[in-house]
């Protein structure tokens, strides 16, 4: 293992950083996708500093298959643009780079700067980008070129001992961003690593904090977590941390109000992880209103008489879209999962115009304070 060393002010030089060969974080660069790999090579020809970064990184020293690839650099976003002629700038506060491949998107994010502290919107250097990252095993460097991996905060010594340890003070992470409570579960259950006590007191002290957040984040994380093939394990985590209220608070009524209602729903997230899960368009929402819909849908008309599919339909839709407040998911999406339920009953339903712009499958990737996933 060699060392990244900084000067600080008298000009002494200063240990910052571990840095791991490929023999010693053991990544098979066979698993690293051949874009992302092509993405950090033009930007470092370019002359930036450049690295794949947060969950990929921990995924592939987890011999796991990461979901997504997103890529830091010392570039800023116009001239990301500049480099890739199939990139568009997203986001307000802090500008990010989508680089679409197909449908495949990449997202490329310039390091960001401590000056306003963990929520910064200025760039920055890759020293100050690691310090607002949320936990240390989300904040590793990996430059598929050199196959090193760079170590700023004890990252990967935290994955060998299995820990969820955040890099942010305690009491501020939360505060600064509550939707950490929620990522801060879902790692633990997702790699089966310990949730330090400190930090599930620090969840559950302020737990309130997320009903704050907007429904925009809160679909963005619900949509990761159902596309996750964790997602029995991090519900079920969420919903003993006693925070899944604020993400599907209606679900959660039914939990406490309906008996069996929380073992179906449970099974149905079970569902999602298994080999016959094909994740067909609709199929991941399905399961959060599937038992719900059950439940009140009069689907062969002995409670209330038959009803034309389509008028069946426009209520389903209904009670669907309160039903996952405050999540608001695309109503394309919405439908498919409609659709998919209704057909496991016999009926069909002509297709509905949705007005207001495109919709997408998918709820766009928000920009927020971390990259993690």
């Amino acid at each position: 293992m060699r060392f990244r060393y900084s000067a600080v002010e008298n000009g002494k030089l200063v240990k910052k950083a571990a840095v791991y060969t490929q023999d010693e974080h053991g990544i098979n660069f066979s698993d690293v996708d051949s874009q992302a790999v092509y993405i950090t090579e033009r930007l470092q020809a370019n002359g930036f500093e450049t690295y794949i970064v947060g969950g990929a990184v921990r995924d592939l020293i987890l011999k796991r298959k990461p979901k997504d690839f997103d890529v830091v650099t010392a570039a800023n976003p116009a001239r990301i643009k500049k480099i890739f002629r199939n990139a568009r700038i997203i986001g307000r506060r802090f500008r990010l780079v989508h680089v679409y491949f197909g449908p495949k998107i990449f997202e490329i994010s310039t390091f960001r700067s401590m000056k306003d502290g963990p929520t910064s919107n200025t760039f920055g250097t890759i020293e100050e980008d690691v310090r607002r990252r949320d936990f240390t095993l989300n904040a590793l460097f990996y430059d598929p070129i050199t196959q090193i991996v760079v170590d700023y905060v004890g990252g990967i010594k935290d994955i060998r001992k299995r820990i969820i340890r955040a890099i942010i003070a305690h009491e501020q992470i939360f505060a600064d961003d509550p939707v950490r409570m929620i990522r801060a579960v879902k790692y633990a259950a997702a790699t089966g690593f310990k949730l330090p006590v400190s930090l599930k007191w620090r969840i559950k002290k302020h737990s309130d904090l997320l009903a704050g957040i907007s429904p925009s984040r809160l679909t963005e994380e619900i949509f990761k977590i159902i596309h996750s093939p964790y997602a029995h394990e991090i519900v079920k985590s969420l919903d003993a941390m006693n925070i899944y209220r604020y993400i599907q608070p209606g679900a959660v009524e039914f939990f406490r109000t309906v008996p069996g209602f929380k073992a179906r729903y449970f099974k149905a997230m079970e569902a999602l992880g298994t080999e016959d899960f094909k994740n067909l368009p609709g199929q991941a929402v399905s399961a959060l209103i599937r038992d719900y819909l059950e439940d009140v849908v009069d689907w062969d008309g002995s409670r209330e008489g038959k009803l034309p599919s389509a008028e069946l339909y426009k209520n389903a839709f209904s009670a669907a879209r309160k039903f996952v407040l405050p999540m608001n998911p695309p109503k394309v999406e919405l439908d498919l999962a409609l659709k998919l339920l209704f057909a496991e009953h016999g009926l069909s339903v002509k297709k509905p115009r949705f007005h207001g712009g495109k919709s997408r499958r998918r709820p766009p990737r928000t920009v927020s304070t971390d990259r993690s996933d």
